[in-house]
């Protein structure tokens, strides 16, 4: 950790996330389209779609909903610096959240009912998988004995060993931060469900591309919380992520899209008996 410098890896984030997501994102379209027949659009169509977004026009019911909008890159852009650069995994959930406070914000502000009922149930969701992400800090905790996220990234050993129940909780509410089937409730990158594009409905122009990249640097933050549970084994942790990106898109593709008083129920349930029973487990070792 002598050689570990805090801001160069706060930059490096801020400059490759963008690029490591939208290669992500477009392996993620191809493969999807592949399953559904199709031969899918190019691997750079994330960017030639968010590059599109910021030349157009801003058309905008209430002005403060794209301030609300660049706040949520901010503190989403700010959260994946301090988590590369090892600091508080308590604090980089807090943060974290509230990027995604100011996303709801954004939709409450419009008058489309589609915007309020998306931001509805993007409160629904963080209500959801809260509970898991702060279970999953705490399991790291007592592994690590230690908040920062450079001491877990550093550990020698495969936490996972002692935190399987965590980590099948962390990846099962990884699908609601992914935004994926069955659990693409406020917002869907399909055009299936009954809310139109749900909390994003109102958002057009520079504020939708905002949006869009925030997701991007989203994807790599979450893909990053798996890497705690292999420490220092980047390799295994590599393979690790590519698996479950590919069970995470064949499951999208595979399920439709549950009530919301479902997708809740489940992760509560999930948190309770996987992530809570896991951490109890632990603790009477």
């Amino acid at each position: 950790m002598n050689s570990f410098d805090p801001f160069l890896a706060a930059a490096l984030f801020i400059i490759l996330a963008p690029v490591v997501g939208i290669l992500i994102t477009g392996l993620d379209r191809i493969l999807t389209a592949r399953m559904q027949g199709r031969v899918g659009p190019p691997v750079l169509q994330p960017w030639y779609d968010i590059r599109k977004l910021f030349q157009k026009k801003q058309v905008a019911v209430w002005g403060a909903q794209s301030f609300f909008i660049f706040c949520y890159l901010i503190f989403i852009i700010f959260t994946g610096a301090l988590f590369f650069a090892g600091g508080d995994i308590l604090l980089v959930i807090f943060a974290f959240t509230l990027g995604h406070v100011f996303l709801v914000l954004g939709a409450y502000v419009s008058y489309s009912p589609y915007a309020h009922i998306g931001a509805e149930r993007e409160l629904i969701q963080l209500m959801a998988v809260e509970p898991m992400i702060i279970i999953a800090a705490i399991g790291l905790y007592q592994v690590n004995d230690s908040f920062l996220i450079g001491d877990m990234a550093n550990h020698p050993g495969l936490p996972i060993l002692l935190l399987p129940g965590v980590f099948l909780g962390f990846i099962y509410i990884l699908t609601f931060k992914l935004r994926k089937s069955p659990f693409d409730l406020a917002t869907s990158h399909h055009a299936h469900q009954e809310l139109v594009k749900g909390s994003t409905t109102e958002f057009s122009g520079w504020t939708l591309g905002m949006l869009e990249l925030a997701h991007i640097y989203e994807l790599v933050v979450m893909l990053g919380f798996i890497w705690l549970f292999f420490g220092d084994n980047l390799i295994l942790c590599g393979i690790a992520i590519v698996v479950i990106m590919v069970l995470e898109i064949l499951v999208d593709n595979c399920t439709s899209r549950v009530r919301w008083q479902d997708a809740m129920i489940s992760a509560w349930f999930v948190t309770l008996v996987a992530g809570a029973g896991n951490i109890f487990a632990l603790s009477i070792m």
